[in-house]
């Protein structure tokens, strides 16, 4: 293993900079996914119409639900934001901002894009497949507590993509992209088998390049272990055709390590370096990448880094973070920039977004690791 050498912030800003103009060269493809995410404060004590004070902690939200047992509460909840939601609008999003030409398929709209998409729109080729399902985040400074309303998460079909897009449209969509990104597996029931389906559909022939593929499966605690390990084995599969990216965070690193028979000795960087390293030894893919927050770590064949992220205990938002990581470490990845480089690209994305609650630009995202 191997740790980030000092000034790997500023060496990553250049290198960001120098390598911006080529990213107009790329066709990336996200799906498949799409939500509208309702942020909420959850209120502790009122003190007028106007003014309340939060409850701070998840874990006090927890202890405060846990004495109404048996008994009955009421909390408030104010409403902070309506957003677009979605592990791929997110990630689309934050590419788009970082000038990476893309097309968007998925849950945004099935006569029209919903109205919450409409940066995204502006920001990529939007295409819906289905109505977006509904999220309500309500943020703590140690954390969230989601709860969905997500039906149309079943709409996520191969079959449903060539309905809505066509069988000619999705087949250049696909032949032309650079990139593709395809998350959030947990919540798409069908995910798998759309997964097959490409594979047999869409082979690249003779003499094409491969695309690189990031996939991120996204907390598959709520699926059987056999379902998760034959998504596995379908994601392995696809190394054949494509140079694959696994994205994982913390929790999921391990929930997958365990499903492949790899344990993890602990949470230090340590630790997390060597899982990455070891899942992506036994699934044979090109890279491995586990993020928990305060660093992350990832492995390919030229070895394995840790590199610490640019923490912060007081987010502006956390919801989306993962997201934005994800979104940061493709674009190194897209320029070429080596593991570190990569890692450091997407610490930092995710960075100046909690701070900001904003998607950065090159520019603005090279400014803050120059900060750093």
């Amino acid at each position: 293993m191997t740790t980030s050498a000092s000034g790997l912030p500023q060496t990553t800003a250049a290198s960001l900079l120098a390598g911006r103009k080529s990213l107009a060269k790329v066709s990336a493809l996200i799906g498949f996914d799409g939500f509208v995410d309702n942020i909420y404060y959850s209120v502790d004590k009122r003190k007028s119409a106007t003014e309340y004070t939060r409850i701070p902690t998840l874990k006090a939200y927890g202890e405060r639900i846990a004495a109404a047992a048996g008994k009955s509460a009421n909390i408030e909840v104010v409403c902070q934001a309506v957003k677009l939601g979605g592990n791929g609008p997110i990630m689309a999003n934050a590419m788009g901002a970082q000038s990476v030409p893309l097309t968007y398929c998925g849950m945004i709209g099935d006569k029209e894009i919903h109205p919450v998409f409409a940066e995204l729109a502006k920001r990529s080729t939007a295409i819906g497949i289905s109505e977006p399902a509904v999220s309500d985040a309500m943020e703590f400074d140690d954390g969230k507590l989601i709860v969905g309303k997500h039906a149309t998460v079943a709409n996520v079909t191969y079959e449903n993509i060539i309905k809505f897009v066509g069988a000619k449209k999705w087949a250049d969509l696909w032949n032309k992209a650079t990139f593709v990104g395809v998350v959030n597996w947990t919540m798409l029931p069908h995910l798998t088998d759309l997964w097959k389906k490409i594979q047999k559909n869409h082979a690249p022939k003779k003499g094409e390049a491969r695309k690189t593929m990031f996939i991120d499966l996204c907390d598959p605690s709520k699926r059987p272990v056999a379902e998760l390990q034959n998504a596995l084995k379908v994601i392995a599969a696809f190394q054949k055709q494509h140079d694959v990216i696994l994205g994982l965070n913390e929790s999921e690193g391990v929930q997958v390590g365990k499903a492949l028979g790899i344990e993890c000795a602990g949470r230090d960087e340590a630790s997390i370096t060597k899982l990455a390293a070891d899942i992506r030894a036994k699934l044979g893919i090109h890279t491995c990448v586990v993020h928990p927050v305060a660093f992350a770590a990832a492995a390919d064949a030229t070895g394995a880094v840790c590199v610490p992220g640019p923490f912060t205990p007081k987010p502006k938002i956390s919801t989306g973070a993962g997201d934005h990581f994800n979104a940061g470490f493709c674009v190194g990845r897209i320029l070429g920039l080596d593991l570190a480089q990569a890692l450091q690209t997407g610490v930092g994305t995710s960075g100046y977004y909690v701070r900001n609650a904003a998607s950065p630009s090159v520019e603005q995202l090279a400014k803050f690791l120059k900060s750093l």
